[in-house]
């Protein structure tokens, strides 16, 4: 994969994608939102990659949108100066929420606006003791955006979201950490290794690709969910539909005969022909 704004590398299964425009903290602006919705489409039809690592080159993560042009720069945004009209198919949040491969955020320096809320909707969040993030929009006159006001308090709750959002304070690693944002923090040098690490054990050709496919989006689409009825209901659907899969009968196949599975299907083509992957983002 070539890209202007992004490096891209596969190695034994892992997928890593690394920001790419360090002059400038890796601030970013609309070739870098197209480059990683088309990225993460990519990803869903590469079955090699069975995990996906997300960092930044250099010192920074990410620090948020490019505001260079000055006070018009957020109007890059929008189709002219009319915000309202951009789809939901230019949502980095949503090319990320529907991807189909488990993603490790390895965030290794500032990561602020959407530096920080693209990483809401990965799965683990790994942090370098150096870095910091803020949820600064109401320092910039801007509100929530990538879907952050949905996925921030589920992930720290209410109180803890408000308090990060209402400050629009930096904070560090520790903070993170004790607020649940992360999951763990490391050494600057360690982290990298670390997410990598993570995403191999899930890369493992142990784990059908298929059903963690169908599990990633199961969990994040249930998280939102009124009644565990409405959980129940899909996963029966897809409990039947793999219970007639290869996948299943290797499973069980292979664990009568003691040796590690080889299962067959893909991601790029054999996922249920319902349910939200399903679903045309829009």
């Amino acid at each position: 994969m070539q890209y202007e704004t992004l490096k891209t590398e596969l190695e034994n299964g892992v997928l890593t994608v690394t920001l790419n425009r360090p002059e400038k903290l890796n601030a970013y602006n609309p070739r870098m939102n197209a480059e990683l919705i088309d990225f993460f489409g990519r990803a869903n039809a590469l079955d090699e990659a069975r995990a996906i690592v997300v960092t930044g080159a250099g010192r920074a993560f990410c620090a948020g949108a490019d505001i260079s042009g000055g006070d018009g720069a957020f109007t890059a945004w929008g189709k002219g100066d009319k915000p309202a009209e951009r789809k939901a198919s230019e949502s980095i949040t949503l090319a990320i929420f529907n991807c189909l491969k488990p993603i490790v955020a390895a965030i290794n320096g500032a990561a602020v606006g959407v530096g920080i809320t693209m990483c809401l909707p990965m799965d683990i969040r790994l942090m370098s003791s150096a870095a910091r993030v803020g949820f600064v929009f109401n320092r910039r006159g801007m509100a929530m955006e990538a879907g952050s006001s949905w996925f921030l308090p589920r992930l720290v709750g209410m109180q803890r979201a408000q308090e990060w959002v209402m400050t629009a304070e930096l904070f560090g690693a520790d903070e993170a950490l004790a607020g649940g944002l992360v999951r763990s923090v490391h050494a600057p040098d360690e982290l990298l290794p670390a997410a990598q690490a993570l995403a191999r054990r899930f890369a493992a050709p142990a784990s059908s690709s298929v059903a963690a496919a169908i599990n990633r989006r199961l969990m994040w689409s249930m998280l939102g969910a009124q009644d565990p009825v409405d959980a129940v209901t899909l996963d029966l659907q897809c409990v039947g539909w793999l219970a007639q899969s290869a996948d299943a009968q290797e499973g069980i196949k292979s664990f009568f005969e003691k040796r590690p599975p080889a299962f067959p299907l893909k991601p790029s083509k054999d996922m249920p022909p319902f349910g939200p992957w399903a679903r045309d983002p829009g």
